[in-house]
């Protein structure tokens, strides 16, 4: 004879100010110990006789996408072969702007370089992380909503938009609203009690849902609110 059936375990009530995340930790991106100041390659012109002026100005240019420095790279190649040039058929000539060419190149190497090489504090590497790591978990929720797209019953399996339920796959911070009960309903951005009674009355008369649009006119809910929705909501059948 089968004994009385377990008592079902309460759930911890949910922290204030808890946003809707997977239970997993957020993905680890390294953060870079230091950044090239740029110091070695203003030294390429100086150290090279000018000649490396050109390869230093074109870099840059590529780093940056700017046509302006790739113009300015292609100017000193010019230089560069017209030094040479000059130094074959009149030496004397050939060597005055080989020498104007290095001078100028590495005084403008050195001008430029603090705007082209900007300095990064900690706080703006690990700002940069935070930034990484949010722009990593967004490509989590288009994967999870793919996927929720291509084979529902697998989203269902996986937990996707459920952070109230044991789980291991990762969705960047999804909520189901058609199933997620209201605790997580309730943290949703711009949600208010009174806007997650008023959705889980009206899936509980109707029926699913099939998308934000459609919630927000049959709920009648404030604008701001569904661009939230749209970011975070899934809507699984």
């Amino acid at each position: 004879m089968a004994g009385p059936a377990p008592e079902p375990l309460e759930r911890p009530p949910y922290p204030t100010g808890w946003r809707p995340v997977s239970p997993l930790p957020p993905p680890i991106v390294p953060v870079p110990r230091s950044e090239p100041d740029g110091v070695g390659w203003a030294f390429i012109p100086l150290l090279t006789c000018g000649f490396g002026t050109s390869p230093a100005f074109v870099y840059v240019a590529a780093r940056h996408g700017s046509a302006r420095l790739g113009v300015i790279g292609a100017g000193y190649a010019v230089a560069s072969g017209a030094s040479l040039a000059l130094l074959a058929a009149i030496p004397p000539l050939g060597a005055l702007l080989l020498m104007i060419t290095w001078i100028v190149g590495s005084v403008h190497a050195f001008v430029a370089r603090p705007a082209l090489f900007p300095s990064r504090t900690a706080r703006d590497r690990l700002n940069q992380h935070a930034v990484d790591v949010a722009k990593y978990r967004r490509v989590l929720r288009a994967e999870a909503r793919k996927l929720v797209t291509d084979d529902p019953g697998l989203a269902l399996d996986l937990c996707i938009g459920r952070p109230d339920l044991p789980r291991v796959y990762d969705d960047g911070g999804l909520v189901d609203v058609n199933h997620a009960p209201s605790q997580v309903l309730a943290l949703l951005p711009g949600m208010t009690d009174e806007l997650v009674e008023r959705i889980v009355r009206l899936r509980s008369e109707q029926g699913t849902f099939v998308s934000a649009e459609e919630l927000a006119l049959v709920a009648e809910l404030p604008p701001d609110v569904v661009p939230g929705l749209s970011e975070y909501g899934i809507f699984l059948p």
